[in-house]
């Protein structure tokens, strides 16, 4: 597991989120928000976000209504003008035309009012989901981590909650704006003509089955369109970053048919998704085509009968007719948008429901110092399949000793080493350090007694200086040149063109292996850990790069109690007892001539001089 944490730093520096989490909604409405279940839930959990910018949305709502008399007062007016002034030729109609004017000016100011500041609202509402979803993510345990993968997180953060973006600046004013229109229309046609509202509302039948039949599908796929995306991004993520395996393996074609599969199944699930929403405008067109035929024609006989239905009021009919088909048309193109950012939503909400890390004991204390004497007693633990990973381990390093692991893989080496950091708790027994069990300790101060030096360890993009600095963020420039002079690593880094200012790209790709664990033992050495775990930080490192390290190592460890994992059994000759492990369980201890001397599994190690690791 310690491989996926890929860091040489002090571990709380990296999670400490706790100041800003407590201000975000998640947080403050986490009794409130039920587990995701159906589009209402999610909705409803997207309301709770909304609600934050209460009063913003009031403005939006008071524009909407203010956008919608302005619409209604359009036709309205423009048929007045037909009956009093066109076909009676009375004056003032200059003045009337003016109002008009003045009236559709208005109504598109409003529209604009209203997207600027539900922009406004709906970029927020992102903001603190996105804040949200980051925070909880670095409260959430190690094993969650094992068991996603990290481009589909990744997908969740960006195109998800993206999704949720683009469809709320659109899909909450239309619908709520739809709403409302169709509610004035419908009145405004009333106090008409009820006849002619019976026969545009003939049309409404066939409006609500083809919408239901849409939307039913739609909500599927887009849903699947959201999920395949996800998997498409977790899948890119992996071969990128194992460019080196897929093509030292050959398997170039083998991940690109790979992609290919899942690149088929986004596109037609985003086909048809596309395409089946597509069908509402045309159905809604050509509906509301439909409307316009009947009322005219309608409207015309009325007229030749002699009724007092004017040709004004045809006009008026004729337009909202088409206002009318309108927001029912906006009401399904823009329930299938808000479905999309359900889907979205959804996927963001099932992280946010994921257990975070088991808070700390009531009473759990503040370390301000640790001497460094750690003890094993009667541990066991097993991972969720229930095969016991570590079975009954007992044993004592002093403080400043250096205690080495052996042993094949899937031993148990970096459970151990993962259970002290309480990345995982004990299904039995106890760990204690300095005399007192860990489960008694927070956390966060247990981890920042602690500082890690991996096999391939993670380097951020930014300068050096700023990468050693992470060991200990307030530290001076002289404190973290310091640092890398003990680690040997200035040397090479004032050879470099900006020295401690020079930049790295993304995990360090611009300068070798051996480079990149010189720095980290710097940030190690500037983080002034009591505790330090070295997890295999001498493999796939030339001999001259391997002295340095070695000689940085020695001087790390000197006084500290050490944990150490290593690919080659001369790095841990001086250990001060190795423990050797097998299916879990502790098979040899003793000191590197003891068990030499011994006719046992690390007695036939030396003679092989290889030891595989987890």
């Amino acid at each position: 597991m310690f491989d996926k944490l890929k860091e040489p730093f002090r571990y709380p520096r990296m999670i400490q989120m706790e100041d800003v989490s407590n201000k975000v909604i998640s947080k403050d409405t986490a009794k409130q928000k039920p587990k995701v279940k159906d589009a209402a839930t999610t909705l409803k959990r997207l309301w709770l976000y909304l609600m934050e910018y209460r009063l913003k949305l009031v403005v939006v709502i008071v524009l909407i209504i203010l956008s919608t008399i302005f619409s209604l007062l359009g036709p309205y007016l423009a048929g007045t003008a037909i009956d009093h002034y066109i076909s009676k030729h009375n004056s003032g109609f200059i003045p009337f035309l003016i109002v008009m004017a003045v009236v559709y000016i208005l109504h598109a100011f409003t529209l604009w009012l209203q997207n600027i500041w539900m922009i406004g609202i709906s970029q927020g509402t992102v903001k603190r989901m996105r804040m949200d979803l980051f925070s909880h993510l670095h409260k959430l345990p190690i094993p969650f981590f094992g068991k996603r993968q990290h481009g589909e997180l990744m997908s969740r953060m960006t195109n998800d909650i993206e999704n949720v973006s683009s469809s709320l600046n659109s899909a909450f004013i239309q619908l709520f704006s739809s709403v409302l229109l169709l509610t004035g229309i419908v009145s405004v046609m009333l106090s008409l003509s009820p006849m002619l509202t019976v026969i545009t509302f003939m049309i409404v039948p066939l409006m609500i089955i083809g919408m239901n039949w849409i939307t039913n599908k739609t909500s599927r796929l887009f849903k699947s369109q959201q999920r395949n995306l996800g998997d498409m991004n977790g899948f890119v993520e992996e071969t990128l970053s194992g460019q080196r395996i897929v093509k030292a393996f050959s398997q170039e074609q083998t991940v690109i048919h790979k992609f290919k599969l899942r690149n088929e199944r986004i596109h037609a699930s985003g086909f048809w998704a596309q395409t089946i929403s597509g069908f509402i405008p045309k159905l809604m067109n050509g509906l509301n085509n439909l409307s316009f035929a009947l009322i005219a024609g309608i409207g015309a006989l009325l007229i030749l009968n002699g009724s007092s239905i004017t040709i004004g009021v045809i006009v008026i009919f004729a337009e909202f007719s088409r206002q009318f088909t309108r927001p029912l048309n906006d009401l399904a193109n823009q329930w299938n948008t808000m479905l999309s950012a359900i889907a979205g939503a959804e996927r963001v909400f099932q992280i946010l429901d994921e257990e975070i890390e088991g808070a700390d004991e009531e009473n759990a204390v503040r370390l301000k110092r640790v001497e460094g004497k750690v003890e094993f007693q009667n541990v066991s633990f097993a991972y969720d399949s229930g095969n016991a990973a570590i079975s009954n381990v007992t044993f004592t390093a002093s403080q400043g000793e250096t205690v080495a692991f052996v042993g094949p893989t899937g031993a148990g080496k970096t459970t151990l080493l993962a259970m002290l950091c309480r990345f995982y708790e004990p299904n039995s027994g106890q760990i204690r350090i300095d005399d007192r069990n860990i489960n008694e300790i927070q956390r966060e101060s247990l981890r920042s007694h602690m500082a890690f030096v991996l096999q391939d360890p993670l380097l951020f993009e930014g300068t050096i200086r700023e990468n050693i600095r992470y060991g200990r963020l307030e530290a001076t420039d002289q404190e973290v040149e310091a640092a890398a002079i003990e680690a040997n690593a200035h040397s090479f880094i004032m050879r470099m063109k900006g020295s401690y200012d020079a930049k790295l790209k993304l995990d360090g790709s611009g300068i070798s292996q051996g480079q990149k664990q010189l720095i980290a033992i710097a940030r190690a050495i500037l983080a002034n850990p009591s505790i330090l775990v070295l997890d295999e930080a001498t493999s796939s490192i030339d001999t001259i790069t391997e002295m340095k390290i070695q000689e940085a190592l020695q001087r790390l460890m000197k006084g500290r109690t050490s944990f150490v994992i290593a690919h080659r059994l001369n790095t841990i000759e001086q250990a001060h007892q190795i423990i050797v492990l097998q299916d879990g369980a502790v098979v040899e201890r003793g000191s590197h001539s003891e068990l030499v001397h011994r006719n046992g599994y690390f007695n036939r190690l030396v003679k092989r001089q290889f030891v595989r690791y987890e």
